[in-house]
């Protein structure tokens, strides 16, 4: 063994070691937010996520899940899986490093002064990278992220072992591994797909001699190879099957599964045939293509696994993929829409009036042994003369558009059009400059560039940013840079200044990067050809595909990981490059040891100290005792509507893996539009019965009553049980008509009702003893718009046949869009609000009433915190959010504890509430308000007092930052002030109300001064 080789296996796997400490202590020891959740719990049990799948994923996760000593050590397991698979993507990154470095000299002998810059290089570029900011967040939950980076990162370096042997005689078998490990890679997700155009390169530039022609071929047979893989192989072999399938059953009339069957053998013995034939004539090229084709299916069969797991019906069975139609879907993540990329419309394009819609993919169903297209899809046909290439601002939501207008500066052309009813109208069709002017500002600037810049310059806090300057920029720790970019940094309050998530590298990341870069190019420009391939197509590409509308639900810095690994490899280079400059006029020996350790204190260095306090979430246990909470707030056998990703995959996590209140049936309203939830809803599941839908699976089916339009025929209220009865009728006269031809279901009123029987109500425990004379004799309200979807009409049903035998809550972080206007009988019994036959009138946005005994009980008592008054628990933004939910319930129950008397508990309700969310550990905010005047009407003025003062402060400080500004400035964020403004005229009237004359008049004062500032500023 070399020198060089021993030296480079050590200093690698210390590099490991100091990532493998570095994740494995400041993992999540439970489930996180987002997606972690459901990943956590598909692998446990092996069922079945959210398209299009992770099996290879679920399959490792569920191996590490093994080594748990309970079953709530199982997500600390899966979690450790992402922290190892990131430790040795740092290894792969050290060794290609020093790869492509011992390149550059081109000889095996090597000086001790060049055997420790290369390693030096190595270790300065793998840690840059161990501590960024976005791959350390993805290597401490148990999300698909770092194992997908662990297979970038291992094709890397193959690609680059098959360069050093191409010319032997088995050099292919690395190409062979490669193709393996991509076809592995769409099992866990399909971003190392990304790497394809730069592994075709290394084998041009090594295979062929370069020119101008051979790269323009190289560049199309990389995008047609990736092309293939992505839409040929993946979705390509299932649909050819689902051909077979349809053919050998519908048309042959033979039983389910004989064409997948048939499909199957046939690609199998064609296989077999290609590989014999190719070695018999020695077609090595042709024997290669094939074995790649081979093992790119052997590792894509881990979808298998998907099938076979829909196939027994687990709980989680999401698009329930276990025939060859629905697996197609599934991969082609039917449900989520689709959105235009070469061609298509702008967010304001109308439809063609001739031709409005065109027919989309066919929906089959087994039905007595036969496939039934029982839906056929259908897309908007756009007027040409509004669609543009390159589409970037397509989507028509309100919020949407407005920002598309902010980030585009559209002014746009006037093109006049006739609608359908042969009415002129005018639309201001945007230009194709402002469409790009979107897609460099918006797109690549903000969802790509800021994120490059986080991980490389500095990042000024972890709330997400929409543009604004006072949240989730990018900064350096440069003030006359930083002051140019988000305003004067001298002025930034305390708390500001010293959040855990406010981190700054100086720029000198970025800049060895950069150094690395331009003497990449210059040493060696096909390899640094290769890099940059593989950074825009790990970065700018992915951009391009997603075409991302404004305000995300989250920041999606993470989809960009394997970019930002492709920059840390010229971040190492960069440290060769100093080498390589200096070399000649200082000792080498004591330069390469200088440069290794200055660049690693400068770089990786300060970025380890910069984050690691809001990377480490070890002892933080909120997301999983949120969603027990969310649980814990509901009656046996309750069930609970939810909407988003982070009340609902906890939620699953909860019950799926560690057995929390598996009596509850979580029903996700967002998912209630697909038929095959509502199918799933309908089975037993644990401790929970069925959901009692009504509704037979005809009269749900997709493409059935996806939409009911209402047209109100009758104004009074009708008896919500025959407005179901009505709208799943067949009967034509049930049906509405707006063009020959056409038949529309309908609901004929706005106004509903459910008549209530007093002694099932009592019967059932469904309300309080001392409510019972409250018990209407019916439930009536009027829905506020002209359609319902069909979440909503199971909603009903559901409310129509349930007959109040099992409670139904709606969590309080669902919109109050899905509320149905049922909030009057809305009852808050912790996280969650109970439909119950109570009417009760909104009061200042308060909506339902607080059952006090209840939800004292779930707060108090039964609800677990996570350790969020922990102070060595970093709470991100996620969790900052929670802690309002609580601070506004606690304020909630509080005041009305002090309406029935019970001062005593009032006053432990909100002691709790202080103890648990300190203002050093939770800034004061807006709900702290409500806090404040319960403690005033509970006769605690000192504590009051203390409270309104910390407020103020706060208030007053922003405000004081804001004014700072310049004018421009300022006027980006002229929501933020007024929203200080607001805070402290609440406390002016407080104090008023309250009579707490000198604290009033100090902040009339005060906020007077404001006022004068501010119209000064804005003159």
């Amino acid at each position: 063994m070399s020198k060089f080789r021993l030296y480079n296996l050590i200093t690698g796997w210390t590099v490991f070691l100091i990532a493998s400490i570095t994740y494995l202590l400041t993992i999540e020891p439970t489930t996180s937010f987002w997606d972690c959740g459901e990943f956590i719990a598909t692998a446990y049990k092996l069922e079945v996520g959210h398209p299009p799948g992770a099996p290879l994923f679920m399959i490792l996760a569920r191996f590490f899940s093994l080594f748990a000593s309970d079953s709530s050590h199982v997500a600390k397991m899966v979690n450790s899986m992402s922290a190892l698979a990131s430790s040795f993507t740092i290894l792969f990154l050290f060794w290609t490093i020093t790869h492509l470095i011992k390149k550059i000299f081109n000889k095996n002998d090597l000086s001790l002064s060049q055997l420790i810059i290369i390693l030096g290089s190595g270790i300065v570029g793998s840690l840059a990278y161990t501590f960024s900011d976005t791959f350390w967040f993805s290597a401490v939950e148990g999300e698909v992220y770092a194992t997908s980076s662990l297979f970038t990162a291992v094709v890397f370096w193959a690609i680059l072992k098959w360069e050093n042997v191409a010319d032997e005689k088995y050099a292919n078998r690395w190409l062979i591994l490669i193709t393996y490990l991509m076809g592995l890679s769409i099992g866990v997700h399909l971003l190392n797909l990304l790497a394809i155009p730069a592994i075709v390169f290394v084998y041009y530039f090594r295979k062929y001699n370069i020119s101008r022609n051979g790269i323009i071929k190289t560049a199309l047979a990389a995008i047609t190879i990736l092309g293939f893989v992505q839409y040929g192989i993946i979705p390509g072999v299932i649909k050819f099957a689902s051909w077979f399938e349809l053919m050998f059953v519908n048309g042959f009339g033979l039983p389910y599964n004989s064409g997948v069957i048939f499909f199957s053998a046939l690609i199998i013995l064609l296989i077999v045939y290609g590989v014999w034939y190719s070695q018999k004539k020695e077609l090595v090229l042709m024997n290669t293509i094939i074995l790649v084709f081979t093992v790119i299916l052997i590792g894509y069969s881990s979808f298998a696994m998907i099938v076979i797991r829909s196939k027994a019906n687990p709980p989680m069975d999401e698009n329930n993929p276990e025939n060859i139609f629905s697996l197609l879907d599934y991969l082609n993540r039917e449900q989520y829409g689709d959105r235009p990329l070469i061609k298509g419309q702008y967010y304001n394009s109308p439809v063609d009036i001739q031709e409005p819609y065109k027919k989309g993919n066919k929906t089959y169903t087994p039905i007595n042994g036969r496939y039934e297209i029982t839906n056929q899809k259908e897309a908007p046909n756009f007027d040409s003369r509004f669609t543009t290439f390159f589409p970037r601002m397509y989507s028509p939501e309100q919020d949407h558009i407005e920002a598309y207008k902010q980030w585009g500066n559209i002014k746009g052309r006037k093109i006049k059009y006739r609608d359908a009813g042969g009415e002129q109208k005018t639309i201001t069709k945007p230009a194709f400059t402002e469409n790009l002017l979107f897609f460099v500002k918006y797109q690549l600037g903000h969802m790509y560039f800021r994120y490059f810049m986080w991980n490389f310059a500095g990042r000024q806090n972890d709330i997400q940013g929409h543009g604004g300057i006072l949240n989730g920029n990018w900064i350096t720790g440069i003030n006359f840079i930083d002051n140019a970019l988000v305003g004067n940094q001298d002025q930034m309050p305390e708390r500001m200044k010293n959040h855990k998530t406010r981190n700054v590298y100086y720029l000198l990341p970025l800049i060895l990067g950069l150094i690395g870069l331009i003497f990449h190019q210059k040493k060696n420009v096909q390899q640094f050809w290769v890099i940059m391939l593989l950074f825009i197509f790990t970065g700018i590409a992915i951009v391009i595909y997603l075409n991302q509308y404004p305000y995300q639900p989250r920041e999606r810095h993470y989809a960009y990981a394997g970019s930002f690994y492709a920059f840390t490899i010229w971040i190492g280079l960069g440290v060769f490059a100093l080498f390589d400059y200096l070399q000649k006029k200082i000792n080498p020996l004591f330069l390469s040891i200088c440069i290794t350790l200055i660049c690693l204190i400068l770089v990786p260095g300060i970025m380890a100290t910069e984050n690691r306090d809001d990377h480490d979430r070890s002892g933080r246990f909120t997301a999983r005792d949120f969603a027990s909470n969310y649980l814990n707030s509901c009656a046996p056998n309750a069930i609970l509507f939810t909407n988003g990703d982070n009340d609902t995959f906890p939620l699953w996590y909860a019950q799926e893996v560690e057995g929390i209140r598996t009596d509850i049936r979580v029903v996700n309203l967002s998912l209630l539009n697909t038929d095959w939830y509502i199918d799933q809803s309908r089975r037993k599941a644990y401790d929970s019965e069925a959901v009692p839908f009504s509704l037979s699976q005809e009269k749900y089916r997709q493409g059935t009553r996806d939409v009911i339009y209402i047209v109100e025929r009758i104004k009074e209220a009708i008896d919500l049980k025959k407005a179901i009865d009505f709208i799943a009728s067949d009967d034509s006269k049930t049906k509405i008509r707006p063009q020959p031809g056409i038949e529309l279901d309908y609901l004929p009123s706005k106004n509903l009702k459910i008549k209530i029987d007093p002694s099932v109500i009592i019967q059932n425990n469904v309300v309080s003893e001392q409510n019972r004379g409250e018990i209407l004799s019916s439930m009536k309200w009027k829905l506020n718009r002209n359609y319902i979807l069909k979440n909503d009409l199971m909603v009903f049903d559901l409310l129509s046949n349930n007959n109040w035998e099992r409670p139904i809550y709606f969590a309080i972080t669902v919109g109050r869009d899905n509320y149905l206007n049922l909030e009057e009988y809305f009852q808050l019994e912790g996280l969650a609000c109970r439909v119950v036959p109570l009417k009760t009138k909104e009061i200042k946005g308060e909506i339902g009433r607080v059952a006090t005994d209840i939800m004292y009980n779930n707060m108090m008592n039964k609800f677990k915190w996570g350790g969020i008054n922990n102070p060595g628990v970093f709470l991100d933004e996620n969790n900052l959010r929670m802690t309002m939910n609580y601070r506004s319930n606690f304020a909630r129950l509080a005041h009305a504890l002090l309406d029935i008397g019970k001062r005593d508990s009032a006053l432990a309700v909100l002691d709790k509430c202080v103890e648990l969310m300190p203002d050093e550990l939770i800034p004061s905010n807006y709900f702290n308000i409500p806090l404040a005047e319960a403690y005033l009407r509970a006769g605690k003025d000192t504590k009051a007092k203390l409270m309104i003062e910390k407020l103020s402060e706060v208030c007053e400080e922003n405000i004081k930052y804001y004014l700072s500004f310049n004018r421009k400035q300022l006027q980006l964020i002229e929501y933020d002030v007024g929203r200080e403004i607001s805070i402290m005229n609440e406390l002016i009237r407080i104090c008023d109300k309250y009579k707490l004359a000198s604290i009033s008049s100090d902040l009339k004062q005060k906020l007077n001064m404001i006022y004068m500032r501010y119209s000064e500023k804005m003159k």
